[in-house]
């Protein structure tokens, strides 16, 4: 049985915040964070690209209505600078933030698109131990017919940074079965340090975006380089699958939706009720009806009229055949 360190209530989260959607959904999530964790006395950072080269267009906040509601929520932006990926490859946000974060200080990433929905400070994260979202799918690598199959694919990567393999493995899985092979969805992480898992995380992208494997010729790697290079970082640093209790993080205490389309098809009932909880607020709700998705899916009541299309307890097997049913009804707004 593993021992889960106890929590602090003092650990830094972190949000990535930019210009459009990102803003709302940072807005929603520090709302939610503030409803279900009262008793969360950390920090709530928002890392906020700036612009430069590699933005085309400024990537910061620009309403002044979202920056002062982030901080009326006790949020804190701070900046950090695109040096490798920008917008050619937004998901490297995740990865370039983590040189902003306090060097040294426990920190928990998630994804923007995630309402907390329990009290977060029950979670008993291990940070000697990284693990990251196990709500995933098989979107990563897709073998080819003559080529590598999952072991052969993995294990290059593995090679290339002189990393355990087979220790990586889950052996009650079958052999050649994707999950029998550590990956994970990145919408969220956590470590004792983010410089040093920032470090590691940006070489091993780098590297697998720059100079990949022969093995990988066939793969692509956007939009899923961090979730490739991810599995590499927490096995590097000791962790793994199991470090964190089930149900917890994509469970009681955090939903990551997505879209607000899919929310309101698939996610439990608590996750909705947080949701329309905490924009009901007129001093947020001012602010939060400036994004058409919010207005309509939110304050307009399109999101339950979406939810009625759908059993809960009997969904479509395939997140595919939920999209397509929203889209018929013309509920699929992103």
């Amino acid at each position: 049985m593993t021992q889960h360190a106890a929590p602090p209530a003092d650990i830094n989260i972190v949000i990535v915040g930019q210009q459009g959607r990102l803003a709302y959904e940072a807005l929603l999530f520090a709302a939610s964070l503030r409803h279900s964790s009262p008793g969360f006395k950390g920090r709530l950072l928002v890392a906020e690209p700036q612009a430069g080269p590699l933005w085309p267009n400024d990537p910061q906040i620009k309403e002044p209505a979202i920056r002062d509601a982030l901080e009326d929520l006790g949020a804190e932006i701070i900046s950090f600078d695109s040096k490798h990926f920008g917008a050619a490859y937004p998901y490297g946000n995740k990865i370039e933030m983590l040189h902003a974060l306090p060097k040294g200080e426990p920190f928990v990433f998630f994804d923007t698109d995630t309402l907390i929905t329990g009290d977060i400070t029950s979670v008993p994260f291990d940070f000697d131990r990284p693990t990251a979202s196990l709500r995933r799918t098989n979107t990563w690598p897709v073998p080819q017919l003559y080529g590598p199959q999952y072991s052969g694919l993995w294990k290059s990567l593995y090679d290339k940074f002189d990393l355990d393999f087979e220790s990586s493995l889950d052996l009650s899985q079958p052999d050649e079965y994707w999950q029998r092979y550590l990956y994970f969805n990145a919408g969220f992480f956590f470590y004792r340090c983010p410089h040093a898992f920032g470090a590691l995380f940006l070489k091993y992208a780098l590297a697998i975006r720059d100079t990949p494997p022969v093995e990988l010729c066939a793969q692509s790697f956007d939009p899923w380089l961090d979730q490739v290079a991810l599995p590499l970082v927490i096995h590097a640093l000791g962790g793994g699958r199991d470090t964190l209790p089930d149900g917890l993080i994509d469970g009681a205490v955090s939903c990551h939706y997505r879209f607000l389309p899919l929310l309101y098809a698939r996610e439990p009932q608590a996750a909705v009720d947080i949701l329309e909880a905490v924009s009901a607020p007129n001093k947020l709700k001012k602010v939060l009806k400036g994004y058409e998705p919010i207005k309509r899916m939110v304050y307009q009541g399109r999101g339950q009229k979406a939810r009625a299309l759908f059993d809960q307890d009997n969904l479509p097997r395939k997140e595919q055949a939920i999209r397509n049913r929203l889209k018929s009804n013309g509920y699929w707004m992103r």
